[in-house]
């Protein structure tokens, strides 16, 4: 095959959801609903930590990050998704493509380390409450949280640049709502074993070493809120990590479902809903979660409205 048959896709079509007109505008409305509540939902808790001189400790500090990462990452999705059901093509550029692939596994990849340090952050607190302070400091909590996003992004540097060099020549439609690995693999003109296999090698490994690493955390970390001698100490250890635990819960469980599990073998609209739930709906819950179960979070909302209406 020469040059010129393995350069013919110069675009993608994302096929999205199906439905006709109406539940096209039905789609759209939902998901700019979604996409709005989510963006402020998460962009206060930013302004809270970030204004609340109260909450500048390590724990919210790391909540705010994650508020932050969450903004980003459900906006490395929706945006293109709401101008994919609007559109009558349907496409997206083989550029843009690849760099919402790149985007949007990084950003995952982000938030499993994040995840991660979020549950060290919690171990020390409950487990080494005396060394805590002089342990988890402000720099190394920033230090942490640049190393969560540094090799968030070089993880899947060398299988977005080799699946972005593959032959595309046809046919170039892909029946999802974003450019995810599997639709793309399928449409190459050439099998890439080598690309596929370092893919979910890479994949497998980041989700099972974080996830384990999370579940040994709380495991230790249960084992101490049990030899807490009084109740109150135990509801306010399990209050602190609850919301924490529910995310983790939430979002690992989705990424456990895709990708390691035979997604081939599941239908395309059952890949779609997996892939909704962990990158649209986590996100819009996360809020949610982090300030019906926070006190100090709740009175640092209060605040600021209560500064805001005295402002005007």
């Amino acid at each position: 095959m020469n040059n010129s048959e393995k350069s013919t896709v110069t675009e993608f079509v994302l096929l999205g959801f199906p439905g006709g007109q109406e539940m096209q505008i039905f789609l759209f409305s939902l998901f700019f609903g979604v996409y709005i509540s989510t963006m402020m939902g998460n962009g206060t808790i930013v302004c809270a930590v970030r204004w609340d001189q109260r909450l500048h400790t390590p724990m919210y500090i790391l909540l705010g990050k994650f508020a932050f990462l969450k903004i980003w990452y459900i906006s490395s999705t929706v945006p293109s998704m709401l101008a994919n059901i609007l559109s009558e093509t349907k496409t997206i550029s083989f550029a843009g493509c690849f760099l919402q692939f790149y985007f949007f596994t990084s950003l995952g990849t982000t938030e499993t380390y994040l995840l991660c340090v979020m549950a060290y952050d919690r171990y020390l607190a409950i487990c080494r409450p005396l060394h805590y302070p002089t342990i988890m400091t402000l720099q190394l909590c920033y230090i942490l949280m640049f190393l969560c996003w540094l090799f968030g992004f070089l993880s899947y540097s060398v299988p977005a640049v080799q699946l972005s060099h593959l032959s595309f020549c046809g046919p170039n439609i892909i029946d999802h709502f974003l450019c995810d690995m599997d639709p793309l693999m399928s449409l190459s003109c050439a099998p890439a074993p080598i690309t596929e296999i370092v893919f979910y090698i890479l994949s497998s490994l980041i989700i099972i070493l974080t996830l384990l690493y999370i579940l040994g955390s709380y495991t230790l970390l249960l084992i101490a809120v049990l030899k807490v001698p009084s109740a109150a100490g135990q509801r306010k250890a399990f209050s602190t990590c609850g919301s924490h635990l529910t995310v983790v819960c939430l979002f690992f469980g989705g990424l456990l479902a895709m990708y390691l599990s035979p997604t081939s073998e599941n239908p395309a609209e059952l890949q779609k809903i997996i892939t909704l739930f962990y990158s649209v709906v986590t996100p819009f819950l996360n809020p949610l979660i982090y300030t019906l179960r926070n006190k100090e979070m709740k009175a640092a909302l209060k605040h600021i409205l209560t500064q805001s209406n005295i402002l005007k």
